[in-house]
C-alpha cells in the first residue's frame, strides 16, 4: 500500500467557545491542528496510509500531539523533538458562520527547525503522495526540508501536492508571500485552491482563465473549491464541478479545506492521476464535498475528521 507523506506544522488549534473576535473571548478549548496533519489523518481516517513529517517540541502540546497521531493511526517516524523551540499554538475565533480567523504563536516554533537532513531518509516509492501547504515555506530552516522532500519524491516517482493554504498573518507582506507561493507552484502535480486565493495568486477573475496561470511546471491537475458555491477540478484536457450541500448547519470551518484535499489523495494514492476523465472528476469532488460537509458541522480539525463511512 502506498502512503501519504504530509509535511509541514502541527500545532494546537484553541478554539474560542464564543461566537466573535478574540479580544473577547473567554474560554477556549483545545483541538490538534495544522493543515498538513489535518490532511495525514483524513486519509488515514479513509483507510490509507499517511505519516506526518514535522517537528515538535519537547513540551505538553508536543506530547499531546504526538499521542493523538498515533491515536488515529498515523505514522510517526518522522515526527522529531527538540528543545530548542516549542510546539505552535494558534488561537482560533469564530464568527456566527463559524468562519474562523487565526492568531499565531511560532517565533519560532519546533516545526519551523525541521531541517533537510532529516527528511533524506523518507523512503518515497512511486504511487506515493508528499503533501504540503505554505505556513511552512517561511525564511527558516523548514523552507529546505520542504525543497528536499520534494526533490527526493520527484526523483522516487511519487506525486507532489500544493495547497497554498494562504495565511497572510505569518508574513513580513503579502507580496513575500504570493512570490513564495508562486515559487513553488511549478513543482507540484496537484494544486488545491480556494476561489479567494486563485484570484490573490493570479490576479485573474475568471476562473478558467486563471487555473490556466497554474499549468505551468509539474502541475497537472488543479481543484478550486468555493465555499456554497461547490468545487471545479481541472486537468489540461476536462473539467468537473460538483455542488455543495447547502444544507449543512455550520459550526466551525476549521479543516474543511483540508478534509476535501485529504479525500481527494485518498482517492489518488495508488491510482495516480493519469487519464483522469470527467465522470471520475466529478466522483472524486462528491465524496470530497462530502468529507468537508461533516467537518464543518462540528468544532476542530482533526477531532472532526470524517470516517469511511461518512463520505463513501
Amino acid at each position: 500500500m502506498n502512503t501519504l507523506y504530509a509535511i509541514g506544522e502541527m500545532l494546537i488549534d484553541f478554539t474560542a467557545q464564543e461566537a466573535g473576535v478574540l479580544e473577547t473571548a473567554t474560554t477556549f478549548r483545545k483541538n490538534a491542528g495544522g493543515a498538513p496533519a489535518n490532511v495525514a489523518v483524513c486519509v488515514a481516517k479513509l483507510g490509507k496510509r499517511a505519516a506526518v513529517v514535522t517537528k515538535l517540541g519537547n513540551d505538553a502540546f508536543g506530547n499531546f500531539l504526538a499521542e493523538t497521531l498515533m491515536r488515529e493511526n498515523v505514522g510517526t517516524d518522522f515526527v522529531f523533538r527538540t528543545d530548542a523551540a516549542n510546539t505552535a499554538l494558534a488561537f482560533v475565533a469564530r464568527d456566527e458562520k463559524g468562519e474562523r480567523s487565526f492568531s499565531f504563536y511560532r517565533n519560532p516554533s519546533a516545526d519551523m527547525l525541521l531541517d533537510a537532513s532529516e527528511v533524506r531518509a523518507i523512503p518515497f516509492r512511486e504511487g506515493d503522495i508528499l503533501h504540503f501547504g505554505s505556513v511552512d515555506l517561511c525564511d527558516a530552516p523548514v523552507k529546505g526540508a520542504h525543497i528536499a522532500a520534494i526533490e527526493r519524491a520527484r526523483r522516487a516517482g511519487a506525486i507532489v501536492s500544493f495547497d497554498p493554504n494562504l495565511r497572510y498573518s505569518l508574513w513580513k507582506s503579502a507580496e513575500e508571500l504570493l512570490s513564495t507561493v508562486r515559487e513553488f507552484l511549478p513543482l507540484a502535480d496537484i494544486v488545491k485552491v480556494s476561489d479567494e486565493e486563485l484570484y490573490d495568486i493570479t490576479g485573474i477573475s475568471c476562473e478558467k482563465e486563471a487555473v490556466l496561470q497554474l499549468f505551468r511546471g509539474e502541475v497537472k491537475l488543479v481543484f478550486v473549491t468555493k465555499g456554497a458555491g461547490g468545487a471545479s477540478a481541472y486537468t489540461r484536457e476536462t473539467e468537473a464541478w460538483q455542488p455543495t450541500d447547502t444544507n449543512v448547519h455550520v459550526v466551525d470551518t476549521t479543516g474543511a479545506g483540508d478534509s476535501f484535499i485529504g479525500t481527494i489523495l485518498y482517492q489518488l494514492l495508488g491510482r495516480g492521476i493519469e487519464g483522469l476523465g470527467k465522470e471520475e472528476l466529478k466522483e472524486m469532488l462528491y465524496r470530497a464535498n462530502r468529507a468537508a460537509s461533516c467537518v464543518v458541522s462540528r468544532e476542530g480539525a482533526i477531532p472532526a475528521m470524517p470516517t469511511r463511512k461518512e463520505v463513501f
